[in-house]
C-alpha cells in the first residue's frame, strides 16, 4: 500500500456520481471520466461504489507487464499511469490483464485511458479531483494513519484473491472490522464488474462493452 493513496469506503458512497463530473474536468482529460461508479446489485439495491485504478504493487501492474509498446509507465512512488498516448496502439491487452476491468479503450481513437491517481495533482500534494469532492468521504486521500486518526477504529485491506492469486495493490478498501487483517478480499471469479454492475466475461472485448469509451461527455 502507497504512502498517501485513495482509500474506498463503499459503505458511504451514496451514488451521487460527484467524482465522476470531478473526474472529467482534470486537464490531462478533460471531458472524460476515468473513474467508474459500480451499482453492486443493479435492480435489488441502490449500493453501489466508486472503482479506481488500484495500482496494483505485486504483481506488479499487470496492464504495464502485457503492454507490447511499453506505453504504461509505473513511477518509482507507486503509480500506474495511463498510455502514453505516443506509444499507445489502442491493442486492448491492458484491458484483457487488469483484474480490476479499470483500463478503457476509445476505439474511434485507438487510445487506452485510465485513472492515474490524478497525477497532475497528487505529485504537488494535492487530493485527486475525485476525493476533493467526495461529499460523504467514501474516497478518502490520504495516509492510513490520518484516515484511522479521523475514523477511529477503520480497518482496510489491500490485498485481494483473483482465482487463487494473490494480488496486493497501491489503494485501499474498507472492510468489516471483525475481518481477519490476513484475509485477502475475494475477486475475478473470471469476471469484470461492468459499470452497471452486470457481469462481463474476463478478456472480453467488444465495441459495445464498457471497457470501450464513446465520445467524450
Amino acid at each position: 500500500m502507497m504512502g498517501r493513496t485513495i482509500v474506498i469506503d463503499p459503505g458511504r458512497c451514496i451514488g451521487c456520481q460527484a467524482c465522476v463530473s470531478a473526474c472529467r474536468e482534470c486537464d490531462s482529460h478533460r471531458g472524460r471520466s476515468m473513474i467508474h461508479l459500480d451499482y453492486l446489485d443493479q435492480g435489488n439495491s441502490v449500493a453501489s461504489s466508486p472503482t479506481v485504478c488500484m495500482h496494483c504493487e505485486d504483481p506488479l501492474a499487470p496492464c504495464a507487464q502485457v503492454c507490447p509498446a511499453e506505453a504504461i509507465l509505473v513511477t518509482p512512488d507507486g503509480v500506474v499511469h495511463d498510455a502514453d498516448k505516443s506509444r499507445c496502439i489502442g491493442c486492448g491487452n491492458c484491458v484483457n490483464a487488469c483484474p480490476m476491468g479499470v483500463p478503457k479503450i476509445d476505439l474511434a481513437a485507438k487510445l487506452q485511458f485510465k485513472c492515474n491517481l490524478c497525477y497532475d495533482r497528487t505529485s504537488y500534494g494535492l487530493a485527486p479531483m475525485c476525493a476533493t469532492v467526495c461529499p460523504t468521504g467514501s474516497i478518502f486521500y490520504g495516509t492510513l494513519d490520518e484516515l484511522r486518526s479521523e475514523r477511529p477504529g477503520v480497518e482496510v485491506a489491500s490485498t485481494f484473491d483473483i482465482d487463487g492469486t494473490i494480488l496486493s495493490t497501491g489503494v485501499a478498501v474498507v472492510v468489516p472490522g471483525d475481518r481477519p487483517r490476513d484475509l485477502p478480499l475475494p475477486g475475478g471469479a473470471g469476471e469484470h464488474p461492468r459499470v452497471t454492475g452486470s457481469p462481463q466475461p474476463a478478456g472480453h472485448l467488444e465495441p459495445n462493452a464498457d471497457n470501450v469509451l464513446g465520445e467524450p461527455l
